[in-house]
């Protein structure tokens, strides 16, 4: 065999090697700095420049084999959206390898990271004593320092997150490719109080927009915190907020709580659209509210829902099981 044609079978084996061992996959890839984006990974054609943002998630399709080294991911506002990277260039999230049932706009369809798939939201407002006393979170919690420190003085309910929320996909519905996180002052001081880590730093507030803020596509990020801290203001304002709010260092009762929901709603079903979590021990963690797809702009919570409840609850782990439910005080 002459040399031109051995080194024409060699490469036509190699490009089959490739095609042959690509595998389609699901999951997410944090850019951790800019890097190309390549249309051919053998080729490395980029003819537009592309390349990944620092801090943003993008939406993993492929990975060149099993052991891969390079992710095949889709950049939104990219007329040719599928690019190769090199896996050194951020973190991997969640990642599965195998093909998804369905093809096209049917598999799409069906996706649990697709942006603007929602249809509603849950609002998830934490009661941080009970949360940092009694929670045993990973790292460190500056603002549960504080607290326990007496630096810093909560008597309300604080934003957990505002989390656009598909059915089909239970609990998996979230870290859609989007634009990464810019926050405004102006938005930093609305989200302070109602939000306190804010003013410890980013990490929590961009792990809640890229995990879910950017499967909704009404709100740019300034807009989906300033509603978010909107509505957990307008949620600790209702009577069973402040029946919350009443019994800092004693207990509540659940029927209690979702009477005063009822009432204030005018609809016996509105309480199955609040969920109360608790810690071991039976302390409150969290309030969870589900919201519809339009959030009306409204004075209150009861304008927001508009009278769309639910038929029945939605069950968690983490419900409350007894109806005394203990309010923790802040401080040590």
């Amino acid at each position: 065999m002459n040399a031109p044609l051995a080194a024409l079978l060699t490469g036509l084996v190699g490009l089959c090697t490739l095609a042959a061992h690509a595998e389609p996959a699901q999951g997410g890839f944090v850019a951790s700095q800019r890097c190309e984006a390549y249309q051919s990974i053998r080729k490395r054609s980029n003819p537009d420049g592309a390349t990944l943002q620092p801090g943003q998630r993008y939406r993993v399709v492929e990975v060149n084999k099993r052991d891969y080294d390079w992710l095949r991911v889709r950049l939104p506002d990219n007329a040719t959206p599928l690019r190769w990277v090199p896996v050194g260039c951020g973190q991997v999230e969640d990642l599965s390898l195998g093909a998804r049932q369905g093809t096209g706009n049917a598999a799409q369809g069906e996706a649990c990271n697709v942006p603007g798939q929602h249809d509603g939201y849950v609002l998830a407002a934490t009661w941080q004593p009970g949360f940092c006393e009694h929670v045993a979170y990973k790292g460190r919690k500056p603002e549960c320092d504080a607290l326990a420190g007496g630096d810093l003085q909560l008597n309300h309910l604080t934003l957990h997150g505002l989390w656009p929320n598909r059915q089909a996909c239970g609990t998996r519905y979230g870290h859609c490719a989007g634009p990464a996180l810019v926050l405004d002052e102006s938005t930093r001081a609305t989200l302070r109080p109602w939000m306190p880590n804010v003013g410890y730093g980013d990490d929590f507030s961009r792990y809640q927009w890229e995990k879910h803020g950017t499967c909704q596509t009404d709100m740019d990020a300034n807009a989906y915190f300033r509603r978010a801290a909107e509505l957990v203001a307008q949620l600790d304002a209702t009577r069973a907020g402040q029946y919350i709010a009443s019994n800092v260092g004693g207990a509540i009762s659940q029927a209690a709580f979702y009477q005063k929901v009822s009432e204030e709603f005018g609809n016996p079903r509105a309480g199955n659209n609040f969920l109360l979590v608790c810690t071991r021990g039976g302390y409150l963690q969290e309030v969870r509210v589900s919201l519809p797809r339009a959030l009306k702009s409204a004075d209150s919570l009861v304008g927001v829902m508009d009278g769309q409840f639910a038929e029945r609850r939605p069950g968690d782990r983490n419900a409350c099981r007894d109806d005394r439910v203990l309010i923790e005080a802040p401080g040590l």
